[in-house]
């Protein structure tokens, strides 16, 4: 059984959003919208996240849908590394 390859692939979060902003140098910032309910109401609302994502080749351009996968901390505010473009 391969135990290895279930540890590094399967305990890392992966998120797909939107690029808003690609000014930093290998860094890309994706905004993720999620659908919850209301604690007390039960109404669906949409709370939204940005994170700070590695950009290694700088592929990706402002508007891309992309599919971001969590990594070790590259820096202060970056854990995060884009795994591949979804749409242009």
């Amino acid at each position: 059984m391969s135990d290895t390859q279930t540890e590094s692939t399967g305990l890392r979060k992966t998120r797909v959003g939107i690029v808003i902003s690609t000014s930093m140098d290998k860094t890309i910032v994706v905004e993720y919208v999620n659908r919850v309910p209301h604690p007390r109401y039960k109404k669906i609302v949409k709370r939204s996240k940005k994170f700070y994502a590695h950009d290694e080749k700088g592929e990706a351009a402002v508007g891309d849908k992309v599919s971001i996968i969590e990594t070790r901390p590259i820096s202060k505010k970056k854990c995060w590394k884009l795994q591949e473009i979804l749409t242009h």
